[in-house]
């Protein structure tokens, strides 16, 4: 497995995304330190408001032990069910979605097509929470080759992490790199986009009957208007996977994301899926297949309410 650091509880690889080893890294931050402090210091003082709202929101469930851990600590399986799997399990959630515009900067604001124009045939988990995943896609995909079954892989990339040799009728690949979507051999089909410029899915409604999204959902700048929108091409009862680890692009993610550890994550991405509406209520799985010894693995996942 590739050498790992800390910073600020986001582990970073030497193996991309960030590719460079512990001690350029170290180099690379210290000299970067004074943009990036000020960053955290005032995304710190956020998180301390958060809006006014948010922060009691995450702190409230935190207290009544839907969260276990600290901000900027993995979270990873330490007891039966986890700290993730239990961040659903008992939310009381606000009237109101309690995340502002803010919560959804990021530290680089550049064009995400920029970021993205270079092709990345790499893997931005290692190998055993790629395993764990599509163990869990065997699970709960539909069977290969079924008829008529369409599946969109949001956020794709070269490759989709489904079980080997999986094949539907349609696979669509929506992500932000031509090059690499081409490399992927379960689509069908592709479609470059940026979700955080137009966060609207083309495609007609009730088209799919899964949505997966792999260590993406932490990118997203406009979630609630990406969740609806994946509501509306849903078909009814058609189930959406949203799957995260603790690695990110620190510049590109979401502050919320940056700020807060996994429990929270999943109440954030569950929170996406509630105030979205039209859902099931939301729920978390931790697949982590070696805690502490390997990335973690989570899943939050809904399905589409059926029609009444």
């Amino acid at each position: 497995m590739s050498k790992t650091c800390n910073f600020l509880g986001l582990r970073v690889r030497s193996n991309p995304p960030l590719p460079f080893s512990n001690s350029s890294a170290l180099n690379l931050l210290t000299a970067a330190s004074r943009p990036f402090d000020r960053w955290i210091r005032a995304s710190s003082r956020r998180r301390l408001v958060l809006g006014g709202f948010a922060g009691t929101f995450l702190w409230m469930n935190n207290m009544s032990g839907n969260i276990g851990g600290k901000a900027f600590i993995a979270s990873a399986r330490q007891t039966n069910p986890s700290p993730v799997e239990q961040a659903l399990s008992k939310v009381e959630w606000p009237e109101n979605f309690p995340f502002k515009e803010e919560d959804f900067q990021r530290f680089d604001e550049s064009s995400d097509s920029t970021f993205y124009e270079a092709p990345r045939f790499v893997t931005h988990i290692d190998d055993p929470a790629i395993a764990a995943l599509t163990k869990y896609y065997s699970k709960v995909l539909p069977e290969s080759e079924t008829p008529g079954v369409s599946i969109l892989d949001m956020c794709s990339s070269w490759v989709s992490h489904y079980p080997a040799g999986y094949k539907q009728e349609r696979i669509v690949g929506m992500g932000m790199n031509e090059e690499e979507l081409k490399r992927n051999p379960v689509l069908t089909e592709y479609i470059v986009q940026d979700l955080n410029v137009d966060p609207k899915l083309p495609f007609e409604d009730n088209s799919f009957q899964v949505i997966t999204n792999v260590v993406s959902v932490d990118y997203l700048t406009k979630p609630l208007v990406v969740f609806k929108e994946m509501n509306r091409i849903l078909k009814p009862g058609g189930l959406a996977l949203m799957s995260f680890s603790n690695r990110c692009f620190f510049t590109k993610a979401i502050s919320i994301w940056t700020s807060t550890g996994d429990a929270d994550h999943a109440l954030i991405v569950g929170s996406y899926f509630h105030y979205a509406g039209g859902y099931e209520p939301p729920q978390a799985v931790d697949i982590s297949p070696n805690p502490g010894r390997s990335d973690p693995m989570y899943v939050v996942f809904s399905r589409k309410l059926p029609v009444a």
